[in-house]
């Protein structure tokens, strides 16, 4: 690990100004991601700005939703009677991530944040175009079991790990962020981004800002949501295929229903042609099998994770029949 500066920043304000003035700078949260990057040298910041001690971890209601502080820890959001109530299905997804001992220290803006764990990307002695751009994609015609069928490019098919991010796409979130010129909001759609020609790029903040929340829309899917995470073991491990369900259903016809899988892609994967398809009709096993078959078109497999053709529609089935129930 490479030596760096260290300070802490009392106001988000405070936070955005220290991180304009050195180039290399990066926000410290929980580290839970950011940490092991700098042990393995795949990034090597110059200074640490903590901001553990800025004012973002309240969870609250508003007028229209809730807004979750950016320093929200996982643990504490999963719990939150707000959550938990209002939208269960994140907290699922946040109780489906990592471990108890990682959910006490990740936050929720550190969870956006983190980066692909894909095994060329950690390793410096191979290929990655994500950790130097032009130097080509190792996992492409490499081992690439976990990687993405989805929105890939010539350039990466690394997928972006989150569970909690799979959920806040599907409930349509927005997040905030502060910089420079003042705040703007995101639409959680549109905050990651796919691979293309810039696989480095894993968002659309621009320079210099920082996440300051996360805010969801009340919704009627309470009742009737699920998530499901496929994984190689029970506990620590990321998903070959995840699958955030959420329906709105009465007298057995789909009002309104959110789809996104996660493992799937280089970000939150919405799965908007199959929501189209079945809102409005019966919620049937039959109508499953269809959007599911939907939400296939142009999933493309790269040989050691072909199975993940067969496995995801599998889950978007199973994730329904349970949503549905």
């Amino acid at each position: 690990m490479n030596a760096f500066e260290y300070m802490r920043a009392a106001t988000a304000a405070s936070a955005v100004s220290a991180l304009a003035k050195n180039e290399g700078a990066a926000f410290l949260a929980g580290g839970t991601n950011l940490i092991d990057l700098m042990k393995r040298g795949v990034t090597a910041p110059s200074r640490l700005i903590d901001v553990n001690s800025v004012p973002l971890a309240a969870v609250e209601k508003t007028a229209t939703g809730i807004r979750i502080g950016a320093l929200a820890k996982n643990s504490d959001v999963s719990e939150h009677e707000l959550v938990v109530k209002h939208f269960p299905l994140l907290s699922m997804a946040f109780k489906a991530g990592a471990s108890p001992q990682l959910r006490n220290m990740a936050s929720v803006g550190g969870n956006m944040m983190q980066r692909t764990r894909c095994g060329y990307f950690y390793d410096t002695s191979m290929p990655c175009n994500k950790r130097e751009p032009g130097s080509g994609c190792g996992a492409i015609g490499g081992y690439n079991r976990m990687h993405a069928i989805f929105g890939t490019s010539d350039q990466c098919i690394a997928v972006h790990p989150s569970d909690m991010c799979v959920a806040l796409v599907a409930l349509d979130a927005t997040v905030t962020v502060t910089g420079a010129k003042g705040e703007r909001k995101i639409p959680f759609g549109d905050f990651h981004r796919l691979p293309g020609d810039h696989p480095e790029k894993d968002n659309t903040l621009q320079k210099g800002e920082m996440i300051t929340g996360v805010t969801i829309p009340n919704n009627n899917l309470a009742a009737h949501s699920h998530y499901l995470k496929i994984r190689d073991r029970a506990s620590y491990a990321f998903a070959l295929v995840s699958v955030a369900a959420a329906l709105d259903v009465k007298n057995g016809t789909i009002q309104d229903i959110r789809l996104a899988m996660g493992g799937v892609a280089h970000k939150p994967w919405r799965l908007t042609e199959a929501e189209k398809f079945l809102k409005g009709k019966i919620a049937s096993e039959d109508n499953f099998q269809k959007a599911a078959t939907i939400a296939m078109t142009n999933a493309k497999g790269y040989g050691h994770n072909d199975f993940k053709l067969k496995l995801a529609p599998n889950a978007i089935v199973e994730a329904l029949k349970k949503a549905g129930a």
